[in-house]
């Protein structure tokens, strides 16, 4: 059991945060706004990854790096916090991007 991968994830995520409030693009533009989109993200991803594991689609792999720690069967702890880096990512580059494209017009 290790933790490696969970921390990686977890600096990723304190990342994304100082990128957000450097340049204010998502929490710190709009809070509300941006707890519903990612909170919405998360849960859509969630329900797709337990519909792949109902459809034996999706399984857990075994690996050294992860905690062992499941949400569900076959839903390792660490997805959750892989799917929130994901929608936490793919928001602030939406943002990111629309402040570069206006800084060019």
């Amino acid at each position: 059991m290790s933790v490696l991968y969970l921390l990686t994830l977890l600096v990723s995520l304190a990342g994304m945060t100082l990128l957000d409030w450097r340049y204010r693009l998502f929490f710190w533009h709009s809070p509300r706004r941006a707890a519903l989109v990612l909170g919405i993200g998360v849960l859509f991803f969630l329900g797709w990854d337990l519909l792949g594991i109902g459809l034996g689609i999706f399984y857990r792999g075994e690996t050294a790096l992860m905690t062992g720690l499941q949400l569900a069967p076959e839903l390792p702890l660490e997805e959750f916090f892989f799917l929130t880096f994901l929608c936490y990512l793919t928001m602030n580059l939406v943002q990111g991007a629309g402040l570069v494209l206006q800084r060019q017009a």
